[in-house]
């Protein structure tokens, strides 16, 4: 039986590129970004990104949970959640807490999902038992 997804909520955005602006840089940020515009270069940020339709990167993403209805040419790293809509496309490597692909979406790298769990919190091994 499938679970109904949780969705993430991305109500405050706290910097946008917008549509036909094109940056070129790195970008640090601790809050939510949207990009709908073009990006050549990296984006770190404590919160959350999101790229629109038509936003376009050719450069790295760090962040706490990523939605990606765009395109991205490079490495993508969340300790949370990433998302691909069906007009996502991302060439290059993932390392994800958890990932959720719509179908018509493009991925073409490795992709490593990282458990969120604390090492201590590791389930013991199971041994058979003894007859």
């Amino acid at each position: 039986m499938l679970r109904k997804r949780e969705s993430q909520s991305y109500d405050q955005i706290d910097t946008v590129i917008g549509a036909g602006t094109v940056f070129q840089g790195t970008i640090h940020a601790n809050g939510t970004i949207r990009i709908d515009g073009g990006l050549k270069g990296d984006v770190i940020t404590k919160g959350d990104i999101i790229v629109g339709d038509s936003g376009k990167i050719e450069g790295n993403l760090e962040a706490r949970n990523i939605l990606i209805a765009g395109q991205i040419q490079g490495n993508v790293g969340t300790t949370g959640k990433l998302e691909v809509a069906a007009s996502g496309r991302i060439m290059g490597d993932l390392t994800v807490g958890s990932l959720v692909i719509d179908d018509g979406a493009v991925f073409q790298g490795h992709c490593r999902m990282e458990s969120s769990s604390k090492p201590g919190m590791a389930k013991k091994e199971l041994k058979p038992e003894k007859a």
